[in-house]
């Protein structure tokens, strides 16, 4: 009797896997999801949304893309610093040569 619905609740486990999958998320999750909830599963991975894209910069030095809480470069080991309010990413440091500080600390004389 419970081998009608071991069929009906596997099949629907492995379409509803097959979608998740196509949408990036895990095989295995989505299996269990549509297997222990068969129609009410099929609707949740159709109707999920793949997470957007997080926004990402280039390393200054040496070109590589990051995404934007990185804050030092994985190839060359530079240092990523925040942007500034205008969306410049070529932002110095501060206490860097081109801060206009000239790299002195004030308070040495």
């Amino acid at each position: 009797m419970a081998a009608p619905y071991l069929i009906i609740a596997l099949s629907f486990g492995i379409a509803t896997a097959v979608v998740g999958r196509a949408k990036g998320s895990s095989f295995f999750i989505w299996l269990i999801v549509g297997s222990v909830l068969p129609v009410l599963g099929l609707i949740a991975v159709i109707l999920y949304r793949p997470e957007v894209e997080e926004p990402e910069r280039r390393c200054p030095r040496c070109g590589k893309v990051h995404k934007l809480y990185v804050q030092v470069c994985t190839r060359c080991g530079a240092e990523l610093y925040p942007l500034t309010s205008t969306g410049d990413s070529s932002a110095s440091p501060p206490g860097s040569p081109g801060s206009g500080s000239g790299g002195v600390d004030p308070g040495i004389s």
